[in-house]
């Protein structure tokens, strides 16, 4: 791939969900030639990462969220149901799908979403721009280097065999005017199953090909540990559950959380409920800090129960919490950060098991089969402290009980517990490389993810940012965090990357076409100016606004040129505005960089569903573009 002058270069590493929706929305959004290079490692891998690759994810594999939730644009809440009930191709389907009319509170299975997005990149490539272009490139990054004259980042292509003596070809240098990185779950080390990493009964991935055949050929009745009890736990159980195993199988969790099921017919609601303002005093001790929280934390469900008696008990957690996000920034703010660290650590489990719950798809084989006396299932709490192999060639695994320790033996064990949020212990390659270079630096407050800035550009261990280097997903796990109030997954599950996706995708486009070294000065002197416009200047301003929503959420490329004229004409009758800066065109272009970032805005808007985002932004009538 060579650089030209003539035509700018985004690199986006990563072709799992959050590089392939950041690269459906550069196609979109996009108006001047562009080349969208999405770099993957793994073909397996692309439009899926490790969440959803087929491979990996057997037919039992359902989403923990019911399907009307998978849309991966936030502005359209049933695309993923219609694509899966019109569109899909379900030839090779098993029975019980291939003729399932799929409903918004109701599963899907997750393989079947790395067709959907292959679909729905497939078709913002067909309806992008003139001169927009997407090149999927095989090959990993290994490092990154920002220069005065653009990105260089070097990556390694698949091998081996690649060069003439038959050895890995050189790693390749690719130019770039912008990066974007998007590389998703990092494993962890596992220090307590060091002896066995290697042993034909130990899963370490259990989302990999080889986990899933080991698991539908276990013998039924095999004894089978499970480290973990988080929803990944669920599936690995379930798929045991399914087809008819018999022998025990061992739950282990250091804190004993179990998920709950969604009610049926559940929707996602957000509910404004006061702000708890115990949490805001100042913090004296994690026991004092606590009982604050159990307090706020109580009071709020009791409020949640008496004033709106509609809402499931099962999911009034869930209300609180989401209610909560906004205020616990501020919060945060007060704590120190070894003990947020602490903190997350500690009740990390629990927290996501308040934020979400899986659906009856799923929970329903795991409770029958954990809550009789004489289940299959069996729930061990305790902190796995190591696991051996014995004389028998079973596998042991030795835990730290909060009564006394216990041991297990089993045919299988399979490790949950495999992400690894703090970037200081990545051994990735690119990761070593930009760490020891300081180009990123791991999250101080959470120890969580990477520093970055609130448009997720990576940050310098000086605060200052790299350069065009932008983050979406679980990187920007800590940021969520502290500066958006995210707790659990959703600091980086699909409803996080959506947001995501559209602000850096937008900012992306504003710096490549409307390059002004001055813009965000002229922006912060606009915004100034504003409460001084007129009033048909404010109407004239909301309606490019409007236009510009419309226009980033258009699929189609005559729907957006037809939105794009009108938006041009609005924002020249807006240089009429008595604002600076005095020049027309530097004017014209700040206009269009201030409309932009109040649209994305709306876009992102998280305050109300996304049901409630398109009725409020006027998208349900979007296509009637008559004047």
């Amino acid at each position: 791939m060579s650089r030209t002058d003539v035509c700018p270069r985004v690199l986006i590493v990563g072709a799992g969900l959050a590089g392939t929706a950041t690269a459906i929305r550069l196609l979109r959004f996009a108006r001047r030639p562009l080349e969208i290079v999405l770099l993957e490692r793994r073909a397996d891998y692309r439009s899926a990462g490790i969440a959803y690759h087929r491979d990996g994810n057997p037919w039992d594999h359902v989403f923990n969220i019911q399907a009307g939730r998978m849309s991966v644009f936030r502005e359209d809440v049933l695309d993923f149901i219609r694509w899966a009930n019109l569109e899909a191709d379900r030839s090779g389907w098993p029975a019980f799908w291939v003729d399932f009319e799929f409903v918004e509170q109701g599963p899907a299975p997750r393989r079947i979403f790395q067709d959907y997005l292959n679909d729905r990149l497939a078709e913002a490539r067909r309806e992008a721009c003139p001169g927009v272009v997407l090149v999927e490139a095989d090959g990993e990054a290994v490092d990154l280097e920002v220069l005065p004259s653009g990105i260089e980042v070097t990556v390694r292509q698949p091998g081996p065999g690649g060069a003439p003596d038959g050895r890995d070809p050189e790693p390749a240098v690719f130019p770039a005017d912008h990066v974007v990185l998007a590389t998703g779950l990092e494993l962890k080390e596992l220090p307590f199953a060091a002896e066995v990493l290697d042993h034909e009964s130990f899963v370490r991935d259990p989302y990999s090909a080889a986990a899933i055949r080991k698991l539908e050929g276990l013998p039924a009745e095999a004894d089978v540990a499970i480290v973990g009890s988080v929803l990944s736990a669920y599936d690995s159980a379930g798929l045991l559950l399914r087809q008819g195993h018999s022998g025990r199988i061992h739950l282990i969790s250091k804190t004993g959380t179990m998920f709950r099921t969604y009610p049926g017919g559940h929707e996602h609601e957000v509910l404004q409920l006061p702000c708890p303002r115990a949490l805001l005093e100042p913090y004296r001790n994690r026991e004092e800090f606590l009982a604050r929280v159990r307090a706020e934390w109580e009071s709020a469900c009791s409020a949640v129960v008496r004033d709106h008696p509609g809402i499931d008990r099962t999911v009034v957690a869930e209300r609180v919490a989401k209610a909560w996000e906004p205020h616990l920034p501020e919060a945060i703010e007060r704590i120190p950060s070894e003990e947020l660290r602490c903190l997350l650590d500690e009740f990390g489990t629990a927290i996501a098991a308040l934020r979400v719950g899986a659906v009856e798809y799923t929970m329903a084989v795991i409770e029958r089969a954990v809550h009789p006396v004489d289940g299959p299932v069996r729930l061990v709490v305790g902190k796995v402290e190591g696991i051996a192999p014995t004389e028998s060639g079973r596998l042991r695994v030795s835990i730290g009980s909060p009564g006394e320790k216990c041991a297990v033996e089993a045919d299988l064990v399979v490790s949950n517990v495999g992400r690894e949020s703090d970037y200081s212990r990545v051994g990735g390659p690119l990761w070593r490389n930009l760490l020891r270079r300081g180009t990123a630096v791991p999250h101080e407050r959470t120890g969580r993810g990477l520093e970055v800035d609130g448009q997720g550009v990576l940050l310098r261990a000086d605060g200052e940012p790299v350069g065009p280097v932008f983050t979406v997903g679980v990187l920007r796990e800590g940021d969520e965090i502290v500066r958006n109030g995210r707790t659990g997954a959703f600091t980086f599950n699909l409803a996080a990357i959506k947001n995501q996706s559209i602000a850096v995708a937008a900012r992306v486009i504003e710096q490549l076409e409307l390059p002004d070294e001055g813009l965000d000065r002229d922006i912060a002197e606009f915004h100034g100016h504003v409460s001084n416009m007129e009033e048909a200047a404010l109407v004239e301003f909301e309606e490019a606004v409007v236009l510009e929503v419309w226009r980033l959420a258009a699929r189609a490329r005559s729907e957006r040129e037809v939105l794009d004229s009108r938006l041009e004409a609005r924002i020249r009758s807006l240089g009429g505005i008595s604002v600076p800066p005095a020049d027309a065109s530097r004017r014209d272009r700040l206009m269009r960089a201030v409309v932009g970032r109040a649209a994305v805005e709306r876009l992102t808007d998280v305050s109300v569903t996304p049901r409630q985002l398109r009725r409020q932004l006027g998208l349900e009538n979007a296509d009637a573009l008559e004047d």
